[in-house]
């Protein structure tokens, strides 16, 4: 019997601390005007939040007592990398699966909206360090098309490496080595293993720190306790600040929501579900929920409340992509022969891997309890000692940059 040997192709989506370069290559593809740009990037803005809620959702509904801690835009962007390169009915499962309406979007406003996403992220002067960027490591044995190769660089600016994959132990080295320097050590030994039949990794990374415009006082951090279930407890270190800060009480979805600003565009909803309520406030986020909080939202006095962590979360993503529709490109059906004249590749892995510090100072990315009311006290108190969600979005770029969920400050877990 006979079998046919399949290239195996990964993506990693890494989240943590990084430092970028972009490429600046002249390739004399099609250049929106700023008008143009800025309608482009418009029309896709909706599309990704859409698509990080849902992933966000599948992820909560399959490890419900677990962290989850995402960069929705860097999975999104590494996904519509690799649809420069499908054809037939893999690019259409691809990008309808992001969540496209391929009779309304057109393939070049999809990669021109995150070609100037990138530019945005890497050219505000926002007062908020913000960088992404995308790498490409390919089988140095093999010929890639053309046209795959001056797409990618010219719409996602991506670095290209030239890989002995035959050579595993080497290759694995060098593409772990990558991702720990750009990540400044935050993301190490990704690969454990790496297939000998690998032709290509793609890679795509974001940076993010952000300062508190109204920052917490080192000295008012105690440790408290946290609730991770309604008897069961671990000792946290407790931020505390008791100042305005704007914040609302939704009583349609039984939750509490609080919204801290950084220093620029972008700011961090923090939402704690009322008592056995958690399930209802995953279910009901969306871009309209956010839009009405930020309308109803109001800057008044509180005792807040929130727990100092640091969490490290890792993902392969294969069985969330599928149920979002993307099937084929994982197996025999793949149709990528816009990256390689090579007959036999599909999609082997999409591996994401997240890192996200919180402290007094602000939040630095790699990619809750009911409301209690003290009559003694002149301010209300919100404490986050139990399981809560909070969402980071960046006003310049419409964009849920990072959507999370805190079951226990203390643990990391993978899958």
């Amino acid at each position: 019997m006979t079998s046919t040997l399949y290239k195996s192709l990964f993506i990693l989506s890494a989240l943590s601390f990084c430092v970028s370069q972009t490429s600046n290559q002249d390739l004399h593809l099609p250049k929106p005007t700023d008008e143009e740009e800025n309608s482009i990037y418009r029309k896709l803005a909706p599309v990704n939040v859409d698509f990080a809620f849902r992933i966000y959702k599948n992820l909560i509904s399959r490890a419900p007592d677990r962290n989850i801690f995402i960069s929705p835009v860097s999975i999104s962007m590494s996904l519509a990398m690799l649809s420069l390169g499908a054809r037939s009915t893999t690019r259409t499962q691809l990008l309808e699966g992001l969540g496209f309406n391929l009779t309304e979007t057109s393939d070049l406003e999809i990669h021109q909206g995150f070609q100037n996403l990138i530019h945005l992220f890497n050219n505000s002067d926002t007062g908020l360090e913000m960088n992404m960027a995308n790498a490409l490591f390919l089988d140095s044995q093999l010929e890639f098309m053309e046209t795959f190769m001056t797409e990618v660089k010219h719409y996602y600016s991506v670095e290209v490496f030239s890989t002995d994959f035959k050579n595993s132990t080497r290759a694995k080295k060098q593409v772990n080595d990558f991702v720990k320097n750009k990540t400044l050590g935050k993301v190490d030994q990704l690969f454990k293993e790496l297939d000998r039949e690998t032709m290509l990794i793609l890679i795509n990374y974001i940076f993010f720190k952000g300062s508190w415009a109204k920052p917490f006082n080192p000295n008012d951090t105690k440790m408290q306790k946290f609730y991770t279930s309604k008897n069961i407890s671990v000792d946290v270190l407790m931020m505390f600040q008791s100042r305005s800060n704007k914040h609302l009480f939704d009583e349609e979805l039984s939750c509490t929501v609080v919204q801290l600003e950084y220093s620029g565009n972008a700011t961090a909803f923090f939402i704690l579900p009322d008592e056995g309520k958690m399930d209802q406030v995953v279910a009901a986020l969306k871009r309209d929920t956010l839009s009405r909080w930020s309308h109803l939202l109001q800057d008044r006095s509180v005792n807040l409340y929130i727990p100092k962590f640091c969490i490290s979360e890792f993902y392969d993503l294969e069985d969330v992509l599928r149920d979002m529709g993307m099937t084929d490109v994982f197996t025999r059906q793949a149709d990528l022969s816009g990256i390689t004249k090579e007959a036999s590749v599909k999609l082997s892995e999409v591996l994401h891997k997240a890192v996200l510090s919180i402290d007094e100072e602000g939040m630095e990315a790699a990619a809750g309890t009911a409301l209690s009311i003290r009559v003694k006290s002149y301010r209300p108190v919100i404490k986050f000692d139990r399981p809560f969600l909070f969402v980071v979005f960046d006003h310049f770029t419409w964009s849920s940059l990072f959507l999370g969920k805190i079951v226990n400050p203390h643990t990391s877990a993978s899958t």
